[in-house]
Order: structure tokens, then C-alpha cells, then sequence
């Protein structure tokens, strides 16, 4: 007999159905006079991460919010990660009643609003502010492109839910009552002491304490779950040999070479992923004009911060 019990899907399923741990944001939007709005969301996690021109988060939300119609109208967003606090989550609780309007939700807004990176490179253009106490920030742009959502529109006056004969698969209005974003990354903005963080090595007190909602929410309450001591589990190390890696590398591109010193730094890359390591050392030494990969070369690979570290 089964230790488990078949629970119902319904509607919602991951605050019904499950207990479901995600992050909570303020997603700030561009109202149609040019001010910053904003909403608290979960439904938020990585795209695209790697292999594409660019990197992008996912976000499912009403297709009849606020953030959602913004976000057609004018395609920009901050995702704002403010800290655990109780007050702070408190007032991401009251930002998400539903039917608010942008100016009722900022009347009594408790946090700061300032420009982001993007209205210091564009000073003509108009885009959403950054939440002042956010420990960290992204900068989005919405990727209307993708699955032909180009011409979705702002829903029309006086209707809560979408009426289409056709509804996108992952982008754009997805269903009569939902919405996806996929929202190109293009700036991650940082507090100074995390940004010092990962530049130099994050150690377990360097995490900035953030809440995680818990999903699961009641007709009375939203439950989350306060930011503790980070617990550090050591990696398992399944080392190969200089001799497997050099042989890989030689079937790559024979024309870059590496030392022995190099191709030692790559032991303990997993296999499934050791060629694309390779490729992105290759790559980098091409663009380069370097032919011999050394420990200097793979220090300079491997800092994926070396540029900012230089500035």
C-alpha cells in the first residue's frame, strides 16, 4: 500500500494543491502617464540561462493585472527582490489585492522608488523605477516576439478575461485567464556588500536574507517562510584525468592548445558538460588570438567577473 495520498488538481494547484517554495518580488511597470506601479509575485524563475544571445526570466501571471497590461502596453519591468522583513512582506501582501487600481495601490506605498541603469543610458526614454530597499534588481525587457505575441492586446474596457479564438503556448495571453512574459535580462542591479559578495566568494554569512513564499495560502492568510542561516553541502568530486580532458580538447580544435597545467583546472568539470567548457576556452582564445591555453589564460576564463574587477 501507497504512503501517499492522491490529492485533488484544481485551480491555482500550487497554492491548493501543493506546498510549493518560491521567491516573492515586486514586479515595478510603467503606468500609461509614465509612473512607476507595482505588484508582488512568485511565479518568476529563470528561462533562458545559457547557450542564447541573451538571458531571460519567465514570469505566469493574470492576464488581467495590472503588471500583465502594463507590461503589453509598454513592455518593461523591474523585478525587485526586497528583503525578509515582516513589514516588507506585509506590505507585498497588501500590493496584491486584486482590482486595486495603480494610484490606490502607490497611494500609501512604503518603500523608495529610484532610476535604474536603464534611464541613465536612455535619459529620453521612460522606464519603470527600482525599489530603493530591493537587495538586489533586473532590469526587463518583455520579448513580445517569441510565439507570435507581438500583437496581443490591452484587454478591452470593461472585461476581466481574454475571449480569443487562439491562445499562445508560452508567451504572451496563454489562456483566457492567464498570462507568460518571457522578459530579456538587462541589467542585474546589486546592492554594494552582495556585489562585493560574488566578485570575491560568497561565504555562508553573505547571503542577503530573503523571504520564500510558501505557496500553499488559506482563505485567510498568505504563509511564508523567514530567511535562516544558509547551510553549505559539499559538491561530490568524480575527478578524470589530464590525459581524458587533453584528448577531448584535441577533437575540438587541435589548432588551440593547452598545458597540462591548463587541462588540470577541468578534471572536475562532469563529463556531460566538459565539452561545452572546452568550446567556451577555445571560443575565448580565438576571439583573443591566443593558441597556447595556460593556468594564466583558464584565470582569466574561469573569473567570469574579471572585467568588473578590472573597472
Amino acid at each position: 500500500m501507497s504512503s501517499f495520498k492522491d490529492l485533488r488538481i484544481v485551480d491555482n494547484f500550487y497554492q491548493t494543491s501543493l506546498f510549493f517554495p518560491m521567491p516573492a518580488v515586486l514586479i515595478s511597470t510603467l503606468t500609461d502617464d509614465g509612473q512607476t506601479t507595482c505588484g508582488p509575485y512568485s511565479l518568476i524563475q529563470p528561462f533562458y540561462v545559457a547557450g542564447k544571445e541573451y538571458y531571460a526570466m519567465l514570469l505566469s501571471c493574470r492576464n488581467s493585472s495590472n503588471t500583465a497590461q502594463n507590461l503589453l502596453k509598454h513592455k518593461k519591468c523591474v523585478i525587485n527582490f526586497l528583503p525578509d522583513d515582516r513589514a516588507s512582506f506585509k506590505e507585498m501582501v497588501r500590493l496584491g489585492w486584486p482590482g486595486d487600481t495603480p494610484a490606490e495601490k502607490m497611494k500609501d506605498f512604503k518603500f523608495h522608488l529610484e532610476d535604474g541603469l536603464r534611464a541613465k543610458e536612455d535619459p529620453n526614454g521612460v522606464y519603470p523605477k527600482v525599489i530603493t530597499e530591493a537587495v538586489q534588481a533586473m532590469e526587463c525587457t518583455w520579448v513580445d516576439t517569441l510565439d507570435n505575441a507581438q500583437d496581443d492586446k490591452p484587454l478591452e474596457e470593461g472585461k476581466d478575461h481574454y475571449e480569443l479564438e487562439k491562445y499562445h503556448d508560452f508567451n504572451g495571453i496563454t489562456t483566457p485567464y492567464g498570462a507568460h512574459f518571457v522578459l530579456k535580462v538587462d541589467h542585474i542591479l546589486m546592492k554594494e556588500k552582495y556585489y562585493n559578495a560574488i566578485i570575491n566568494g560568497v561565504k555562508r554569512s553573505d547571503f542577503p536574507p530573503l523571504p520564500v513564499d510558501y505557496g500553499y495560502r488559506d482563505s485567510k492568510n498568505f504563509w511564508y517562510h523567514k530567511h535562516r542561516w544558509m547551510l553549505p553541502e559539499l559538491l561530490p568530486m568524480r575527478q578524470t584525468t589530464v590525459q581524458s580532458v587533453r584528448y577531448a580538447a584535441d577533437r575540438i580544435d587541435p589548432s588551440v592548445k593547452f598545458t597540462d597545467e591548463a587541462l588540470a583546472r577541468l578534471v572536475n568539470v562532469p563529463r556531460i558538460f566538459l565539452p561545452t567548457a572546452l568550446k567556451g576556452c577555445i571560443k575565448w582564445a580565438k576571439e583573443n588570438g591566443v593558441t597556447m591555453i595556460t593556468e594564466k589564460e583558464m584565470d582569466i576564463i574561469n573569473d567570469k567577473r574579471a572585467k568588473e574587477k578590472n573597472k
